[in-house]
């Protein structure tokens, strides 16, 4: 099944007054101030009252999640007031698998860097098979969580950067945890390999002339002071 992207769901409560689609277009702009440049559908089902609204970036979905904290409201013309819960469209109960973590690093951690992203169901560890010799645990963390948002492909979880991944999971750059490139076409990439490679780099010869407005480096200052010493005897 494929998964949709760059989508949220609207859930209206069931027992709602019906909503016309000039009200739920008028609702989406005041609620979310979303432009026209920002949206690229909005499809509405009505037997579910459910209204999809795909976006045209990533990064504006996630802006918009934030903003409602995943829920609005709507006011009809009657007065009534019906409750409607916002969040990123398929996405629901998934198994996803942590590597890269040293056994050491508690469930209770795992959870607590993962919270953000939905609610942790279970935690377990994922074994060798019984065709090999050793049927121990083989350093992956199964996390059962309902999402609330996508996890990026790489995180840094007790101070470990672990690799994610699970069905349907977008695909994420190694180096900025940005979506739409991978990591040798990461724009923050060709950023710094366009930079000059000599900034901020200070010489012995700078470091010995006592040059006034250089930022150095701690370690280069002691190993500069220690040849001084030698030098000196």
């Amino acid at each position: 099944m494929t998964e949709r992207e760059n989508t949220i769901v609207c859930t209206f409560d069931p027992q709602s007054p019906r909503i016309t689609a000039y009200d739920i277009h008028e609702w989406i702009y005041e609620t979310m101030h979303l432009e026209g440049t920002d949206v690229a559908m909005v499809q509405v089902d009505g037997p579910r009252r459910q209204v999809y609204i795909k976006f045209k970036e990533y990064r504006r979905m996630q802006e918009t999640l934030m903003s409602t904290n995943g829920q609005g409201e709507l006011r009809h013309s009657n007065g009534v007031i019906s409750k409607v819960r916002i969040e990123a469209a398929g996405l629901g109960i998934r198994r996803v698998r942590i590597a890269n973590l040293p056994p050491e690093i508690s469930d209770r951690a795992i959870k607590m860097g993962l919270s953000k992203y939905g609610e942790i169901k279970e935690i377990q560890e994922e074994t060798w098979s019984r065709a090999y010799r050793y049927s121990v645990a083989n350093g992956i963390r199964i996390v059962v969580i309902s999402l609330t948002q996508h996890i990026p492909s790489h995180v840094i979880l007790a101070g470990y950067r672990a690799l994610i991944s699970y069905e349907g999971q977008p695909t994420t750059c190694y180096g900025c945890n940005g979506t739409g490139h991978l990591y040798q076409d990461c724009p923050r990439r060709r950023r710094e390999r366009n930079e000059p490679n000599n900034k901020n780099k200070t010489s012995w010869a700078d470091v010995a002339s006592g040059r006034e407005g250089i930022a150095l480096d701690p370690l280069a200052t002691w190993k500069w002071k220690q040849r001084r010493l030698r030098w000196q005897h």
